[in-house]
């Protein structure tokens, strides 16, 4: 069984290796359509660069909805977001000499509308257990026409973008050079590699975490959750060090209104119905959104990311993980539900 671990093990490093890889491809040709068609700085990082980067949280979801598995992938989302607005601004922080600006554009529109998407995939979850409640438990199933919630909201905030697009006047000069169809053969390359490359990560993932009789969700809230973020960390860091604070910032905040509008209800239309521990998932979502709230709080004094600040939030996810590890074996109980 140990020979059997470590080669699983090995295997969840070198899928990470590929998601990273292809997710470089699948960025960089996401940034350069972006520029080409010329969109604005701000729907660049909200829409098409963090739909890019969200893709390995995507295909998470999916596969463990095809391996009948959906509690991994729903847990890796959720724990992708708390990885996202903790640790991705934070590194991105820690990285450059200078702090990362944000304007009021980013405060106000982008974070508003993701706590209303942390609101409103809180609430399905709430009617799936009103409506198809599974017996003897604080659970629910999540059925395909519930899914489709969150669906349409996130069709609402590609409206809200496309009207900021209409509004935008392009700089001609920022898309010559780019060759089209090579950034299409790319970003088609990278979304192959990512695929395959996740398939084998979640069922690595799930065989270590039977093993050691971990709960699918908790595995997905913190390991399958740190590897399929790793793109995003990749594109903010390197998006702030070339002084654009506000694409940076905005590419979290896209990736995780995605992720919790998109990527969800897509494994609960594959699968065709979900069920979801209101128990685990209450909790979780509290910590979501308490890590928001904090996160909003450090980026609107002075409009900016100090070095300060960008520690504070990589130390609140290190009490997180410790918080899930401890939960998990039996040293703290009471908030999470066991088993």
């Amino acid at each position: 069984m140990s020979a059997n671990l470590l080669v699983e093990g090995i295997v969840i490093l070198l899928a990470t290796g590929a998601i990273w890889k292809g997710s470089d491809w699948l960025e960089t040709a996401s940034e350069r359509l972006a520029t080409y068609y010329g969109l604005p700085q701000v729907v660049q990082g909200a829409i098409v660069v963090a739909i890019g980067s969200s893709f390995p949280e995507l295909a998470s979801v999916v596969v463990a909805a095809l391996r009948e598995s959906l509690a991994l992938g729903v847990g890796a989302i959720v724990g992708s977001a708390i990885f996202n607005v903790l640790v991705i601004p934070a590194v991105a922080g820690i990285a450059t000499d200078d702090y990362i600006e944000s304007n009021r554009t980013l405060v106000y529109k982008e974070a508003q509308f993701y706590m209303l998407a942390v609101s409103v995939l809180l609430i399905t979850f709430a009617l799936a257990v009103i409506y198809y409640p599974v017996e003897g438990t604080l659970s629910g199933s999540v059925t395909r026409p519930l899914a489709l919630i969150p669906l349409a909201l996130y069709g609402l905030y590609i409206f809200i973008q496309y009207q900021d697009t209409t509004e935008h006047e392009a700089d001609e000069a920022d898309a010559e050079g780019i060759a089209v169809g090579r950034q299409w053969l790319f970003l088609l390359a990278g979304l192959a590699v990512i695929l395959v490359a996740v398939e084998r990560l979640v069922h690595s993932i799930r065989l270590i975490g039977e093993s050691f009789g971990v709960p699918g969700f908790l595995l997905g809230v913190t390991i399958l959750a740190a590897t399929t973020s790793l793109p995003d960390t990749l594109v903010s860091v390197r998006a702030a060090r070339d002084d654009r604070g506000v694409a940076s910032l905005a590419n979290v905040l896209g990736s995780n209104t995605f992720d919790l509008l998109v990527a969800i209800p897509a494994g609960v239309l594959i699968a065709g119905a979900a069920p979801i521990d209101f128990a685990m998932a209450v909790p979780m979502f509290g910590i979501l959104t308490a890590a928001t709230i904090l996160l909003f709080t450090v980026l609107r004094t002075d409009l900016e990311l100090s070095d300060t600040e960008s520690y504070a939030l990589l130390g609140a996810y290190v009490l997180f993980v410790a918080w899930v590890v401890a939960e998990t074996a039996g040293i703290v109980v009471g908030i999470l539900p066991s088993g």
